[in-house]
């Protein structure tokens, strides 16, 4: 039996009922897949869920407000996916007159779909002979084969990509695609996989050379950077505090947050008070001011490691643009902002 029939009937019999799984609807399978990047499935389902009943056609995506979407989004992180999930939905509703691109070259056209995620749609809506290759394909195969080269080098990604397509079933391209991921995801997990149980024990390279633990090989992650946030928490006696969008690219482009001063290191209150934040709000008096949190809140983001510090800060009264604290739940917020506001209370 080869690899690929080995590995459907494997899936026929292992695999998960998940919605975007009863479906060819393009579009469905594309907010599935975009969801998933960066995201397990158990985390990402309730989000799709939402999505489906919220903007059950890229019709009713391509219409709605950003700042709508990416408060549906709030807390999935990497939340340029949801920028381009809209972009991507006025494209297809604008310019392609609401038809959803089917195939490979014609998705590879879409902001925030790159070769696993075309490959993935073309597959699973058209079943078009595309290999897919993810984290959990790369994981199958470097162990299958015992390949120890980098699968995030430019080599890697290229000589894994013409292996997948070697392997996959011609017949069967959605379910093979489908069931290669699924193996990686609930079978050969990243680790302590149970190699007892696996089909390809008797012929999995990494098994028979004690390499499991070792393979898929990656480089090393690009370095993380400190930074110091100080986030101004203004607060007035009519409730009010000021809640700012970022417009400057980055993660939380577009997300709300509280006025932000970086620092180059963790201040304490005197320190703090040294600060010259006035200058950048000379209309406000300030009353007082306490700290929220002695200890930093340490946020971790792929490439950085927020030390964060939330300063309460009681004023008289604040510019027009001030918001009713009651609202701030409305506004799409970093998780970490999201969560001091669930927390405070005010």
């Amino acid at each position: 039996m080869d690899f690929s029939t080995k590995l459907i009937n494997w899936y026929s019999v292992n695999k998960r009922e998940l919605p975007w799984r009863e479906t060819r609807n393009p579009y469905y399978i594309w907010l599935s897949e975009i969801i998933l990047q960066q995201t397990q499935v158990k985390q990402g389902l309730p989000y799709y869920n939402a999505f489906v009943s919220k903007f059950p056609t890229v019709f009713d995506l391509a219409k709605a407000s950003e700042t709508s979407i990416l408060k549906l989004w709030q807390g999935l992180g990497y939340y340029s996916r949801a920028r381009n999930l809209h972009h991507s939905a006025k494209y297809i509703v604008d310019t392609l007159d609401g038809k959803f691109p089917d195939n490979y070259k014609d998705l590879l056209k879409l902001k925030g779909v790159g070769d696993y995620t075309a490959s993935a749609i073309a597959s699973i809506a058209y079943n078009e002979v595309a290999a897919v290759v993810d984290g959990n394909v790369y994981r199958v195969l470097s162990r299958y084969f015992g390949i120890d080269t980098p699968i995030n080098s430019s080599t890697g990604i290229k000589d894994f990509k013409t292996l997948a397509s070697t392997l996959i079933n011609t017949n069967q391209p959605a379910t093979y695609n489908q069931a290669i991921m699924e193996f990686g995801a609930i079978q050969c997990k990243p680790k302590n996989p149970d190699c007892t149980v696996c089909p390809f024990q008797d012929s999995c390279m990494a098994r028979k050379n004690q390499m499991v633990d070792v393979l898929p090989v990656k480089l090393k992650k690009t370095k993380v950077t400190v930074k110091y946030f100080n986030f101004l928490v203004f607060i007035d006696h009519h409730k009010k505090t000021l809640f700012e969008k970022r417009t400057t690219k980055g993660i939380w482009q577009h997300l709300y947050q509280f006025p932000l001063i970086e620092s180059k290191k963790s201040l304490t209150a005197e320190e703090f008070k040294l600060l010259n934040f006035k200058e950048h709000y000379l209309e406000i008096e300030v009353l007082d001011y306490s700290l929220y949190n002695e200890v930093d809140i340490v946020h971790k983001l792929s490439h950085q490691h927020l030390h964060t510090k939330f300063w309460i800060i009681d004023v008289k009264s604040l510019p027009k643009d001030a918001i009713l604290i009651k609202s701030l739940t409305k506004y799409p917020s970093p998780v970490l902002i999201s969560d001091f506001i669930e927390q405070f209370g005010f």
